[in-house]
């Protein structure tokens, strides 16, 4: 577990590159949400979005199913606590403008103001919650 710390920074690493190409070579912002939008779309000049989206998820099953040393762990949530979660992150994209990957990643990287301020609302949000599912509830 040692070197969990360096896949870790190498992860991050990439995601970091991943993101300035993106905006470098194509004046697009990596943000997911906005990403998947767009590719709904379905039009032939947001192409390039689907493939970016099957680089994250072909990048992901190259990992799970090559290059980890072990399986990541599965879930122990049911499958309709997963349903309310995702629709409830569904909903605070839409209220924040954005996701956590496009303010985090992206935003911050450009010093958007906006995006500090929606990181500094996820991370006090999630402390918070951690806080009373560990030490109110639980």
């Amino acid at each position: 577990m040692q070197s969990a710390w360096i896949a870790g920074l190498i992860g991050g690493m990439l995601i970091g590159l991943s993101a300035t190409l993106l905006l470098a070579v194509n004046g697009r912002i990596a943000g997911i949400s906005g990403m998947v939008n767009g590719a709904l779309t379905f039009a032939a000049s947001e192409r390039w979005r689907w493939w970016f989206l099957g680089g994250m998820v072909g990048g992901g099953a190259l990992y799970e199913y090559g290059l980890a040393a072990q399986p990541t762990p599965s879930s122990t949530f049911a499958p309709w606590a997963m349903l309310v979660g995702g629709f409830l992150v569904g909903v605070g994209t839409r209220l924040g403008n954005g996701c956590t990957s496009g303010h985090g990643v992206c935003g911050l990287g450009r010093l958007s103001g906006r995006s500090l301020a929606a990181v500094l609302t996820f991370m006090t949000t999630a402390a918070l919650t951690v806080f009373v599912t560990h030490h109110v509830l639980g």
